[in-house]
């Protein structure tokens, strides 16, 4: 069986999909005020398509997929999608990142599909806050989607924060009291430079700052890697308090090292880095149903994956159309 080892000796065993550019918020950080100009439906690949390049990426050894947007469940029938994916390949992980405003109204379908993980990004707990950074969002109907997700045993819930400097760093208390409180584990990410007319460098808190700034900060120490599925996030136990946090450093202490990921556009394009504008168009074998020509352009496009993202950082697009 073919795998997909890229130059540097990389196993990539991790697929992040996008099912769609639309999202129901306009977050600063990842679109304009005004949104984007949306993908034609005939452009986005069906449920079909993606069910086929699934198996195809199973059979190069991927074990996992993650579901992204914009917001995934926006998307009619995505869990139809999901719940037929774990029926046709019940060995894979499958995983959704969604911001939770329709959380409430899917949770328990997205139990019954088998979801493996959840990824929940909430940026702040102050309701004005949280209206200004997602333009339109409301935090009531995300604390209630989160609420709805714990209650129907969905495990592995992470609530991932991008922390701005004099936005959010102030809150870091309260984010994890409240991820505590819920049963989530918080992950504070630092603010990556995807958008330059947004991304300010006396805005970015480097993982390293952000250790000091964590409640009884003496009492955090580094859980070993080997504790938690690989990841971008190194994470810390407080010996005092027994809470776990994780720190996401892909600015200031990248991961390009142990990167094990792809990533899907919702058009069907291939990209071997977050940071990388060349993308590769795998729709059309999609559509032609040329397993064997799939299967040999993913294995060569893996070759111009990068060794580092600030290899490559030539060119810059909406998070909302790369994929989360």
């Amino acid at each position: 069986m073919d795998r997909l080892i890229d130059d540097y000796g990389r196993h990539l065993n991790y697929v992040r999909i996008s099912v769609t550019d639309r999202c129901n918020f306009r977050c600063l950080y990842c679109m304009p005020p005004e949104g984007i100009k949306c993908l034609d439906h005939k452009d986005i690949m069906r449920y079909e398509e993606i069910l086929w390049l699934c198996g195809i990426f199973r059979e190069l050894g991927v074990g996992k997929f993650r579901f992204t947007g914009g917001e995934p469940l926006v998307r009619k029938d995505i869990i139809h999608f999901l719940t037929d994916l774990k029926r046709m390949y019940p060995d894979i992980k499958t995983a959704l990142t969604t911001n939770a405003s329709l959380l409430g109204q899917y949770a328990e379908e997205l139990a019954g599909a088998g979801l493996h993980s959840l990824n929940i990004s909430l940026d702040t707990l102050d309701p004005e806050k949280f209206a200004k950074i997602t333009r339109i969002g409301d935090l009531e109907t995300v604390i209630f989607g989160i609420r709805a997700a714990v209650r129907v045993g969905i495990k592995n819930i992470k609530l991932n924060t991008v922390l701005i400097r004099g936005f959010n760093e102030d809150e870091i208390g309260r984010l994890l009291k409240f991820s505590k409180d819920e049963g989530l584990l918080l992950r504070l990410i630092e603010f990556m430079p995807l958008e330059d007319g947004i991304w300010k460098k006396e805005a970015f808190i480097s993982g390293e700052e952000i250790l000091t700034m964590l409640p009884d900060g003496n009492f955090w120490k580094p859980e070993s890697s080997a504790s938690r599925e690989a990841g971008p996030a190194q994470y810390y136990f407080n010996e005092k308090t027994g809470d776990h946090i994780g720190i996401i450093t892909a600015v200031s202490n990248h991961f390009c090292k142990y990167c094990n990921r792809l990533r899907i556009s919702a058009s069907g394009n291939l990209r071997t880095c977050l940071f990388n504008p060349d993308e590769i168009p795998l729709r059309p074998l999609i559509l032609a149903g040329d397993k064997d020509g799939i299967k040999k352009l993913i294995l060569d496009s893996i070759r111009s994956k990068p060794r580092c993202w600030n290899d490559i950082r030539t060119g810059h697009q909406h998070m909302s159309g790369i994929g989360g």
